[in-house]
């Protein structure tokens, strides 16, 4: 899975913003805030990556077990998917 192109995340004061930009601005209306770890998560699939990746990769930047990652990533992408910003 992966963020479909023409998005892109900034930190604008203290707050994390995906944005649309290009073709994208006709799809996505607005902007969408998300916290840190959902800005961590957003980096990670801006490349195609698998959910077993993003897991491994939560685990070793938190203070959280698997199962609470798990949970934490499968709601983001629901997220992500309802949106219609990411790709299979």
């Amino acid at each position: 899975m992966k963020i479909k192109e023409d998005l892109m995340i900034r930190n604008i004061m203290g707050e994390w913003i995906i944005v649309p930009m290009g073709e994208r601005l006709t799809e996505f209306n607005g902007m969408m805030k998300v916290n840190e770890s959902g800005a961590f998560i957003f980096k990670l699939l801006e490349n195609y990556t698998t959910k077993k990746i993003i897991i491994d990769a939560m685990l070793k930047e938190y203070d959280i077990d698997e199962h609470t990652a798990a949970t934490e990533l499968n709601e983001f992408i629901k997220v992500l998917a309802d949106a219609g910003i990411l790709e299979a």
